[in-house]
C-alpha cells in the first residue's frame, strides 16, 4: 500500500495526539489533530482527509454524535477510540457507520496494522468470491443502483445514499450471490473483516445497519431476510452491466 495518506485524529487528550502524530509520521502518514469535535469540523472544511481516527468521549458533541453526523454527508473511514472497549460500545460504533475500534490503551502499532487494514478495504475493490463470482461495474435491484467502481449506491430517486466502507462491502456480498443463504460465517469470509473484532453480533448488527439504507420497512424487509437457522438471503432480482 502506498502512503502518503492524510489523518486527522481527534482525542482531547494531547498526549495521546501527540503520541500518534509522532508515530504515524515516520510510517509516511500526514497526521493532522483535533482536540473536540468544533476543531474536527474547522479541519475537515480546510483540508481532505482519507481517514479519521475519532475518541469516543469528547467534551461537547461525542464520537458517536460526530460519527453519525459525518456519516450523514461521507464515507470517509473512520477508527473510533474507546476507553471502554465493551461489547456493547463496539456495537454504537458500528450502528453509527464506524469501520472499526480499538480500546484504550491500545498498542499503536495495533492501530496502524488497523489503519492499513481498513485503508486497503476501503480504497480496493473487496475480493469478494471470486470462485463463484465476479464483480461487475453496476449493479440494479429494485429501483436501487450501485457503482461498485466508484462505490456509489443511488434509491430509487437517483438520490445517492452514504454506505461506510464495510456496509459497501456487504451490500456487494449480496449483490454477488443473491437468492443463496449466507451463514454468518459465510458473510464474515466474504467481506473482508477486522480479523478476531468481528463477530456474530456485528454482523447482524451490519445487517440492521444496511436494512435501515435500503428498505422500504427495516422492520419488515423484503430484500435482506432472514433465514432462521440459517442466515441471510438477498431475495431480490438482480442485474449488473
Amino acid at each position: 500500500m502506498e502512503h502518503n495518506y492524510k489523518i486527522l485524529v481527534v482525542d482531547d487528550h494531547a498526549d495521546i495526539r501527540e503520541l500518534l502524530k509522532r508515530f504515524l509520521t515516520p510510517h509516511g502518514f500526514n497526521v493532522v489533530t483535533a482536540e473536540d469535535g468544533e476543531s474536527m469540523i474547522k479541519a475537515m472544511s480546510q483540508q481532505q482527509f482519507d481517514m479519521i481516527i475519532l475518541d469516543l468521549m469528547l467534551p461537547g458533541k461525542d464520537g458517536v454524535t460526530l460519527c453519525r453526523e459525518i456519516r450523514g454527508t461521507s464515507s470517509i473511514p473512520i477508527i473510533m477510540l474507546t476507553a471502554l472497549g465493551e461489547e456493547i460500545d463496539r456495537i454504537i460504533g458500528l450502528e453509527v457507520g464506524a469501520d472499526d475500534y480499538l480500546a484504550k490503551p491500545f498498542n499503536p502499532r495495533e492501530l496502524l496494522a488497523r489503519i492499513k487494514s481498513v485503508l486497503r478495504r476501503y480504497l480496493t475493490i473487496p475480493n469478494i468470491n471470486k470462485q463463484t463470482s465476479a464483480t461487475h461495474a453496476k449493479y440494479t435491484f429494485s429501483g436501487w443502483s450501485l457503482n461498485s467502481t466508484t462505490r456509489e449506491l443511488f434509491n430509487q430517486n437517483g438520490v445517492l445514499v452514504s454506505l461506510t466502507s464495510t456496509e459497501f462491502e456487504l451490500l456487494l456480498a449480496f449483490l454477488t450471490h443473491p437468492n443463496i443463504v449466507l451463514t454468518r460465517e459465510d458473510l464474515l469470509k466474504l467481506v473482508q473483516g477486522r480479523g478476531a473484532e468481528v463477530y456474530d453480533r456485528a454482523v447482524d448488527t451490519l445487517i440492521s445497519r444496511l436494512r435501515k439504507k435500503i428498505e422500504a420497512n427495516p422492520k419488515e424487509p423484503k430484500l435482506i431476510k432472514t433465514i432462521w437457522g440459517g442466515g441471510y438471503q438477498f431475495s431480490c432480482e438482480v442485474h449488473h452491466d
